[in-house]
């Protein structure tokens, strides 16, 4: 009788040992459970739609910007009374109006509406210089010019690296040398019309 229970035993530890193998396996960790993998998934998806949002922004940024040099341009064709700062605002005029047309391209192909006006900070600096003449606005023109083209020259800069649209990065990149350039000249002409000369002398005379 002991033979037969003991046989028993036996056969039952046996049959139980796959089904405990199985559950060790399951929580060894070897495969994912359903929800885990689907929930990376899900926050793969995200990051991606982030990074493309990011590119898109900028895109929207560098359509803004670009509107306001030529826009700008303009105006130093017309009111300036230097001819270094004439000069820039007809280049401003020539080489954003070159990236405005292959930015609209490339937004078409993106189905990306772009903006068909300036936002107010740049309208109000727009609204500003139109009201000046002569060596205020040289002055003025060229402080705008070298604090627009520091930030321009970042970001895209940033973007010709960290793009995740290959077309956005490509872009970014084409662009960066010209504004690398602008302000260059901005910082060159900016010294040439005495900005950073009529700051220090009044500042000399208030001491």
């Amino acid at each position: 009788m002991r033979r037969y229970v003991l046989t028993g035993t036996v056969a039952l530890a046996m049959s139980a040992a796959p089904a405990f193998a199985q559950t060790a396996t399951g929580r060894t960790g070897q495969t994912a459970p359903a929800g885990q993998t689907g929930q990376t998934s899900s926050m793969a998806s995200n990051k991606t739609t982030t990074n493309m949002a990011a590119d898109q922004k900028f895109i929207h940024e560098a359509a803004i910007g670009g509107m306001a040099e030529v826009e700008l341009g303009k105006l130093a064709e017309q009111n300036a009374s230097n001819p270094e700062v004439k000069s820039l605002g007809q280049r401003m005029v020539d080489d954003h109006s070159k990236a405005n047309d292959e930015l609209k391209t490339l937004a078409q192909n993106k189905n990306i509406t772009l903006p068909t006006e300036l936002d107010a900070k740049h309208k109000a600096l727009r609204d500003r210089l139109s009201k000046l003449q002569g060596a205020q606005f040289d002055r003025a023109y060229m402080q705008a010019m070298v604090q627009d083209h520091k930030k321009d020259v970042s970001e895209f800069r940033h973007e010709s690296t960290s793009a995740k649209d290959p077309d956005v990065k490509s872009f970014a990149s084409k662009t960066l040398p010209t504004l690398e350039e602008h302000l260059k000249l901005a910082e060159s002409t900016d010294k040439a019309v005495g900005t950073s000369g009529t700051k220090a002398s009044s500042k000399t005379k208030g001491q």
